[in-house]
C-alpha cells in the first residue's frame, strides 16, 4: 500500500476536517430547534437553542481553515466540504427564517435572501465549471467579510422575537445587516463572475 494511499484516511479525520463535519451536523440540528414541537414552531427556547448551534457551527467555520493552515494539514475534502458547509448552514436558516411562525424574513426582505441564495449558487456553478478549465479563482479579502457580516446577519435574525425581548431591535438590526450582506453579496458576485468570464470567453 503505497504512503500516499496510507495518508489519505488520516487526512479526512484530522481536527481540521472533523470541524467542518460538526458544522455539516449542525445544520439538521438547526432544523430539528424548529420543530421541537412536531410543527415548525419558533418558540423562545427553539431560538436561542438554534443560535447556540448557529454560534457554534460558525466558529468551526474560523478554526478549522486556521488550524489545516496553522498546522499544515489541508486537504482535498476539506477544501471541498467547507465552502459547502457554509452555504447548507446559511441556505437552511435563511429558509427556516422565512418560513418560521413569526415571518422573520417576509416581505422586502425576502428579495435580500434571494439576492444571497442566487449568488452562492451561481458562484458555484462558476466555480466548478472553472475547475475543469483547471482554473483558480481566489476568495477574495470581501468575500470573507461577507460571509462574516451573513453569519452576524443570520444570528441576529434567529434571536428575533426573543432577543427583542433581551435587546430591543434585534430583528431589525438583522435585517438591516441582512440587506447589507446581500449588497456586498452582489458586488463579490459580480468580482467573481468577471475574473471567471475572461477564461469562459477565452475557451
Amino acid at each position: 500500500m503505497s504512503q500516499q494511499t496510507m495518508q489519505q484516511p488520516q487526512s479526512a479525520f484530522n481536527l481540521p476536517n472533523l470541524l467542518t463535519y460538526a458544522r455539516i451536523m449542525a445544520v439538521p440540528l438547526i432544523v430539528l430547534c424548529f420543530f421541537l414541537e412536531g410543527r415548525l414552531q419558533s418558540s423562545d427556547f427553539a431560538r436561542w437553542t438554534a443560535l447556540g448551534i448557529f454560534l457554534a457551527a460558525s466558529i468551526t467555520d474560523y478554526l478549522d481553515g486556521y488550524l489545516a493552515r496553522t498546522w499544515q494539514q489541508t486537504s482535498n475534502i476539506g477544501k471541498m466540504l467547507d465552502p459547502i458547509a457554509d452555504k447548507l448552514l446559511v441556505a437552511t436558516c435563511l429558509l427556516l427564517l422565512a418560513a418560521d411562525t413569526d415571518r422573520t424574513i417576509a416581505g422586502w426582505t425576502l428579495w435580500a435572501a434571494i439576492i444571497i441564495l442566487c449568488r452562492e449558487i451561481l458562484v458555484s456553478g462558476l466555480r466548478e465549471y472553472l475547475a475543469a478549465l483547471k482554473v483558480s479563482v481566489p476568495v477574495t479579502q470581501l468575500a470573507k467579510w461577507k460571509t462574516t457580516i451573513q453569519m452576524l446577519a443570520i444570528g441576529f435574525l434567529l434571536a428575533g422575537p426573543a432577543g427583542d425581548k433581551v435587546v430591543p431591535y434585534t430583528t431589525e438590526a438583522g435585517i438591516a445587516l441582512l440587506w447589507f450582506s446581500a449588497l456586498v453579496t452582489l458586488y463579490t458576485g459580480y468580482d467573481y463572475f468577471r475574473a471567471g468570464l475572461k477564461h469562459i470567453i477565452e475557451e
